[in-house]
């Protein structure tokens, strides 16, 4: 309590900020008061350490060099080259928007046949592949009514080598639809019926073919329904089974 007074100085006193006089009184001071003694040591020390440590961070002259080249202002390029710039990103927006109409016109049919081919892949490797089982036609018809908005009729299948195994609902970027399976020699056939205008784009027939898939596919367009037949069966096969539907429709 007696050094509260002498160490409000002390600052001032370390920095040589004090009168003359005062500077002498306070020299006295710390000589004859330990506390004040060793606190004003641990000050100067202090001021020392920091002085020590902003020179060691002193940037060098490279460093100086590359900040002022950094932040140095860029030149401004002519009228001229950047009026070229400019029509030219003009042009590749246009060539990339008439592009990519061009190419979604084209592979929106191809996404059906990759959907179809889907959904006829993905109900084979079912553990329950159909939801009404029968050979029936006059079974697996009636099935339907009430779950799809549609009627259609299935084929007349004696004296053909085709059988019926059954069928389930299918859906078609959320179109419901009826998807029946056939038997043909060890080979599965999934027929897929849709209301034609439930379906979200036009089919283009031409450019419907699953080169790419290892499936046989006929498709075509009756009464306002949308047939898809797809399989791995014989080409024939699958034509075959596509005019017992046209027939019966």
């Amino acid at each position: 309590m007696v050094c509260e007074s002498w160490k409000e100085k002390l600052d001032a006193y370390i920095d040589g900020e004090l009168p003359e006089a005062d500077m002498r009184t306070f020299d006295a001071h710390v000589r004859s008061c330990h506390p004040c003694s060793a606190d004003a040591l641990a000050r100067v020390q202090m001021k020392r350490t920091i002085q020590v440590a902003g020179r060691r961070f002193t940037p060098s002259a490279e460093f100086r060099r590359r900040v002022q080249l950094s932040i140095a202002p860029k030149p401004r390029r002519s009228f001229g080259l950047g009026w070229m710039f400019a029509v030219a990103a003009a042009l590749i927006l246009v060539v990339g928007a008439v592009t990519s109409t061009y190419v979604g016109t084209r592979s929106g049919s191809g996404q059906f046949v990759s959907e179809i081919a889907d959904l006829h892949v993905a109900t084979l490797a079912s553990s329950s592949p159909v939801d009404v089982i029968s050979t029936d036609r006059h079974t697996v018809k009636p099935w339907f009514q009430g779950k799809i908005p549609f009627a259609f009729n299935l084929p007349e299948l004696q004296n053909s080598e085709f059988s019926l195994l059954g069928g389930r609902m299918a859906y078609l970027d959320q179109t419901p639809g009826a998807h029946l399976i056939y038997d043909v020699r060890k080979h599965h056939i999934s027929v897929f019926v849709f209301q034609e205008r439930s379906l979200p784009a036009k089919l283009n027939e031409n450019s419907l073919s699953p080169k790419q898939l290892s499936f046989n596919l006929e498709t075509w367009s009756q009464g306002g329904l949308r047939y898809f037949v797809i399989g791995d069966a014989s080409p024939g096969d699958i034509d075959s089974l596509a005019k017992l539907f046209k027939a019966a429709s």
